[in-house]
């Protein structure tokens, strides 16, 4: 081969080495660019509380499904959340006054806050693989009940509640023109198929003949779910927070305000209710000095309630977001 043909050969492959460059580059960053959510635009959220004689004024700051409060503290604690309106929300008022207490109690301690929104099945096994510190809210956890995430376990191996925080009832809701033999006893319910939110804790009751398939369950993936199958009569009763499951028929997005007035005139709650269920906070024992970290969590529960703080803040949230609970 020439001199001159193998010039030419030499620049033709610098050339094609550059296009191929050129192209892989492109198609990398067009990659790269599809991955980032087009919705992942930051969020202020504030929260204002009194707590031993000092304002607090704390801001955070969210991308798509993640809130970090007081950003830059030196100590740090991350948890996992739902969609469990009108409690806590990424997009009700205030993100609710759950958020808003949780947020609050750490803060008071000094603590970097990040706080993330999952399904509830992905909340729960964040928290007992400890990949987050603590699961909230969370209802009490009996000693008995199985983890759904790591076999042959209990849940009370792999997390330890706090001291309670307030809550609401958990009853039965039927539609109206269906009668119900129950008057308290859910042993009159043998057989019944009632739905449930997959991965919710109910009542210790109502969780043991669960799990005895004394009823016929039927799994939704949250309240909503269950209102409307209940609404259509695929099932006699669901069981849950009645100002939960109204609240999330009300607000459902893809629901027409025909449909969402059908439902609402359709189901109601069945008296009396099972149980008031109180609040707590789930520390999970894989996370870095577990202990510490529920005793000081616990420390502020008991300072807010103390001082009334706690019902400041419920009230406040309420006032502000128009009593929307």
């Amino acid at each position: 081969m020439s001199i001159l043909a193998k010039t030419y050969l030499s620049l033709f492959s610098k050339k094609l080495r550059l296009i191929c460059l050129f192209f892989s580059t492109f198609f990398v960053s067009s990659a790269l660019a599809a991955a980032i959510p087009a919705s992942a635009h930051p969020e202020t959220i504030n929260v204002n509380f009194q707590h031993m004689g000092k304002d607090y004024h704390i801001q955070g700051q969210g991308i798509k499904n993640t809130y970090v409060f007081n950003a830059g503290a030196k100590k740090k604690v991350s948890l996992s959340t739902l969609e469990w309106a009108p409690y806590i929300g990424q997009d009700i008022c205030n993100q609710g006054w759950v958020q808003q207490l949780t947020v609050a109690l750490l803060t008071s301690q000094g603590y970097e806050v990040t706080i993330s929104f999952y399904p509830w099945a992905r909340t729960i096994s964040m928290a007992e693989k400890g990949r987050v510190d603590i699961l909230f809210p969370e209802y009490f956890i009996e000693p008995a009940a199985p983890s759904d995430v790591i076999k042959n376990t209990k849940r009370t191996d792999h997390l330890a509640l706090s001291l309670a925080i307030p809550g609401g009832p958990i009853a039965l809701l039927k539609r109206k023109d269906f009668k119900s033999p129950f008057k308290g006893e859910l042993s009159t319910l043998k057989g019944q198929s009632i739905g449930v939110v997959r991965g919710y804790q109910n009542t210790p009751e109502f969780d043991a003949l669960m799990d005895s398939g004394f009823f016929r369950i039927d799994n939704s993936v949250d309240d909503l779910m269950n209102a409307i199958k209940l609404s259509k009569g695929r099932i006699d009763y669901i069981v849950g927070d009645p100002s939960v499951i109204f609240f999330s028929v009300r607000t459902g997005n893809h629901l027409s305000e025909k449909a969402k007035k059908s439902i609402l005139n359709s189901i109601e709650v069945v008296e009396p209710p099972l149980q008031y269920n109180s609040l707590y906070y789930a520390v999970s024992k894989k996370a870095p000095e577990w202990k510490t970290l529920l005793k000081t969590i616990n420390k502020a529960i008991t300072s807010f309630e103390k001082e009334g703080v706690t019902q400041q803040i419920i009230n406040n949230t309420r006032k502000q977001c128009n009593k929307q609970r």
